[in-house]
């Protein structure tokens, strides 16, 4: 029984001699081991370092990246809340709302078309001065279409300020029917008419007042002025044999062909507003409109005679509208707004005309917005008119594009 414990020790002393050996082999190779260990410890910890500091930087500038992508109701627009350009929007008023960059200059084409029917001739006379035919003739109905195809062109003269430059060639047709003045027949007929050619050239500056941002207005002031370069309504034809108005009146007193012009210079100041709130801009602007009198005007008639008028004087128009942009994605963006003018009486040698009346413009407007790349876009807007004196439907299709 005694040989047990002994064979147990010299068996236990045998292990560990053996073993001894063995762990002091394995001590170099465990300190390598924790040392490449501690290598990559340390490479893991200088990773997440980095990792955390480009993480703390997108935090810091995903506020401002969101106001410029979200805030600015256009896919074009990309400021930062704090950048002094306005957003830009999808256009669907006659003046845009962002200004052009300085030393920029932006092209625009653009397409328009209006129809409008009505079985008042006030509407003949709307274009110019909408009282000179009242009471005159019998008009069952009048049916115009007006295509408008301009060239706009906007130079930016400072980070403040850009000028513009606007060129309209003109395409009117006119179908009315209507009885002929003062003959007792009720016997109606239909009388065409059409008129094509240059417009009346507008140039314009704009001015932006302040630096806006997030939930911050922008103010941009503008001034416009509109010349008689296109065809002038006193000019054509009247279908009259010597007078349109007084005793001895013949014809139907409408022209024979559409004037292409208004027939007045007029200055419009105005002032526009942009308010970027997240994720939408919304807009508008005032606008007064002063037609400058015209002295010593003559009515061309048949047999190229002329009618004398004397001082003639269009109304004056207030104008306001209001808009919401709001972009779809980082190319798309829609735009809504109310587009109103209320035109003053016509005057003759300084007296109203006799059933002149004040005319109120009415029209909603549906517009998109689609960049194509970073310097060209396509805008196409839809009007609908609200009032009887206004257009019942019109169509715009703009392309501008930077050079």
């Amino acid at each position: 029984m005694r040989t047990l414990p002994a064979l147990s020790g010299a068996f236990g002393l045998g292990m560990a001699l053996t073993c001894a050996p063995a762990a002091a082999q394995s001590a170099p190779d465990l300190a390598a081991q924790l040392r490449a260990m501690r290598q990559q410890l340390d490479q893991q910890r200088a990773r997440i370092d980095a990792l955390e500091r480009q993480l703390d930087a997108r935090a810091a500038a995903a506020p401002a990246r969101l106001d410029a992508l979200r805030g600015t109701g256009s896919p074009a627009a990309t400021a930062a809340p704090d950048d002094p350009a306005p957003p830009a929007v999808a256009p669907i008023f006659a003046s845009p709302g962002v200004l052009t960059p300085s030393g920029s200059l932006v092209v625009e084409p653009s397409f328009q078309y209006g129809y409008s029917s009505s079985n008042r001739v006030a509407l003949v006379g709307y274009t110019v001065i909408p009282a000179l035919l009242i009471g005159l003739l019998d008009v069952r109905e009048v049916k115009r279409n007006t295509t408008t195809a301009n060239v706009a062109l906007r130079f930016g003269l400072g980070s403040r300020l850009e000028a513009d430059l606007k060129i309209p060639w003109v395409y009117r047709s006119d179908s009315t029917v209507s009885r002929e003045l003062f003959t007792g027949t009720a016997a109606e007929r239909a009388f065409d008419a059409g008129g094509k050619g240059i417009g009346d050239v507008e140039a314009g500056l704009r001015y932006q007042l302040n630096d806006g941002g997030a939930d911050r207005p922008y103010y941009i002031a503008g001034l416009r002025f509109k010349s008689r370069t296109g065809r002038d309504p006193f000019d054509v034809v009247t279908d009259c044999q010597t007078r349109c108005v007084g005793a001895n009146v013949t014809g139907t007193g409408l022209p024979l062909t559409l004037p292409t012009g208004s027939g007045f210079r007029s200055l419009q100041p105005s002032l526009t507003w942009l308010l970027p709130s997240d994720p939408a801009v919304f807009f508008g602007s005032f606008s007064y409109t002063r037609n400058v009198e015209r002295r010593n005007v003559y009515r061309t008639v048949l047999a190229g005679g002329r009618e004398p008028l004397g001082d003639v004087k269009a109304g004056d128009a207030i104008g306001f509208n209001l808009g919401m942009g709001l972009a779809l994605n980082d190319k798309a963006s829609l735009s809504l707004g109310y587009d109103h003018a209320s035109v003053g009486r016509a005057r003759q040698n300084g007296q109203v005309i006799p059933g002149s009346v004040r005319i109120q413009l009415g029209t909603l407007l549906l517009g998109a917005s689609y960049r194509l790349d970073p310097h060209r876009s396509v805008d196409v807007s839809v009007g609908a008119g609200l009032t009887r004196d206004t257009p019942d439907v019109t169509l715009t299709v703009r392309m501008p594009f930077g050079l």
